[in-house]
């Protein structure tokens, strides 16, 4: 692997959701505390942005055109041509509580995301599946949800609780879209209360999946993206200049290109200091390419 720019333009507080449309050939994120989608054209190495007035949790393309955005009120078709936005149907949840986060389009165009509980006293997120107009809780018993990913044959989905330390797998009917069979894929240790930051390997965040089946997932705090195979052994690790990496994705041309949302939101001043591409996009060239982004339909 070698290491290539930050994307131009400011940084964002928290990126998260990163996403790669291949007709566009652009590069899409959310900053959740910034109240923002952002972009970054490949063609022209421009940066676009749309303030949203409320937190983005995740945002995926949409089939036909547009984009869909799941904002803590709800979710939301968005036009980037005309910055116009129209609901899809509002949050299940409380919003003073909760709010929508890691998400994403599975192959047949079903939206999955799930939640964060902000207290953060209970396992009380869920995650939601959005088909046919209707938006179930399908999984709960998680306070951050977050690690959303297919495995390529769509027979697995992986889902993560921060907090918790854990990314969990489940058996996916791609057909009747029905989960079964949750299982423990990897957990990681936890900080102790002495513990330094810099001996500290983080706790899972976003998730991305390379061709061949590797889970590749950001780790919080733990400056580093690990990529785990099939059966949730750690066989590559890519050490990052930023403390906290929030999600990769695959993109451009070959799907070789892993992009790496991170963020400065609420860092040490000192830390800020020592890492100025903190809340950067980063780029790495990857030997494996990965998947496609799935497409919306709502």
């Amino acid at each position: 692997m070698r290491s290539l720019a930050p994307l131009p333009g400011a940084p964002s507080l928290l990126g998260e959701s990163p996403f790669w449309h291949p007709t566009d050939n652009t590069l899409y994120w959310c900053d959740i505390p910034g109240r923002r989608l952002e972009c970054w054209h490949a063609a022209d190495d421009r940066r676009e942005g749309w303030p949203l007035g409320t937190e983005p949790g995740c945002c995926m393309p949409l089939l036909g055109g547009g984009l869909v955005l799941a904002l803590r009120d709800g979710l939301w078709r968005f036009d980037p041509e005309s910055g116009a936005r129209r609901l899809i149907v509002e949050a299940p949840y409380d919003t003073t509580q909760q709010r929508f986060n890691d998400g994403k389009a599975d192959p047949l165009g079903r939206l999955w995301i799930g939640t964060v509980h902000e207290p953060r006293d209970r396992p009380a997120a869920h995650l939601y599946r959005y088909a046919a107009g209707r938006l179930d809780a399908v999984a709960g018993g998680v306070t951050t949800a977050n690690g959303l990913a297919f495995s390529p044959d769509a027979r697995t989905l992986y889902w993560s609780d921060t907090p918790a330390h854990t990314v969990y797998a489940f058996d996916f009917d791609i057909t009747a879209g029905e989960l079964s069979k949750r299982r423990v894929f990897a957990r990681f240790a936890p900080r102790t209360p002495e513990q330094p930051l810099d001996d500290y390997g983080g706790r899972p965040d976003g998730a991305a999946v390379d061709a061949e089946g590797c889970l590749w997932i950001a780790m919080y705090e733990g400056a580093r993206v690990l990529r785990l195979d099939p059966q949730g052994s750690i066989v590559d690790e890519l050490a990052l200049p930023v403390r906290c990496p929030t999600m990769p994705c695959f993109g451009g041309s070959d799907l070789r290109t892993l992009f790496v949302t991170t963020a400065c939101h609420n860092r040490p001043a000192v830390e800020r200091a020592q890492q100025p591409d903190a809340g950067a996009v980063l780029r790495y060239r990857v030997d494996v390419p990965g998947l496609p982004v799935h497409f919306a339909q709502v």
